[in-house]
């Protein structure tokens, strides 16, 4: 393997480690392919199952090289991360008694399907003092309605409703 093939693989697992559930248990109800569900000797799971990574068009995450950039047959669509990976890490870190590492990996798994200014407007409402609880609310139902992200919704209506408890809510300064 050439040093560039190497820097591609070691940034693909950096891309794959970083971003990284199902449903808003915290039970490991994923099962891989094989059915065994995977646990904390699975990670890092890009180094131990690199074969259950596929990009969002279905590659396999052993394809993103160099030469395959070049020619045009990985995109930059490839080097996001899927719904099915983030769930897969979660399994692991519910598996090895990390059930929030899980959870963040569910809420992580629902945002692949916005997109990334609204996400972003995601984060920067959350900050105290910045929307109101009608927002917060109108945020989630959004979240859920139009994103079908169910997770993040309830995290939003239960910000909703400790940001007024606590005032952190636009116009309580």
């Amino acid at each position: 393997m050439s040093e560039v093939d190497d820097l591609v693989a070691r940034i693909a697992a950096q891309l794959q480690q970083g971003g990284n559930a199902s449903s808003a248990s915290t039970s490991a109800s994923t099962a891989t392919s094989s059915e065994k569900e995977l646990g904390a000797a699975d990670y890092p799971l890009f180094e131990k199952h690199s074969d259950l990574i596929k990009t969002p068009t279905g590659q396999s995450v052993n394809e993103i090289t160099l030469e395959n950039v070049v020619n045009g047959k990985v995109t930059a669509k490839d080097m996001r991360i899927t719904p099915a990976t983030l769930k897969l890490q979660g399994e692991i870190a519910a598996n090895a008694g990390r059930p929030a590492i899980q959870r963040n990996m569910q809420r992580a798994s629902e945002l692949t399907s916005v997109p990334d200014d609204v996400v972003l407007n995601l984060y920067n409402s959350l900050r105290p003092f910045r929307s109101t609880k009608q927002e917060l609310l109108d945020t989630a139902k959004d979240l859920r309605d139009k994103y079908h992200a169910p997770i993040c919704a309830a995290w939003f209506e239960e910000a909703a409703t400790n940001y007024e408890v606590n005032k952190k809510l636009k116009g309580d300064k």
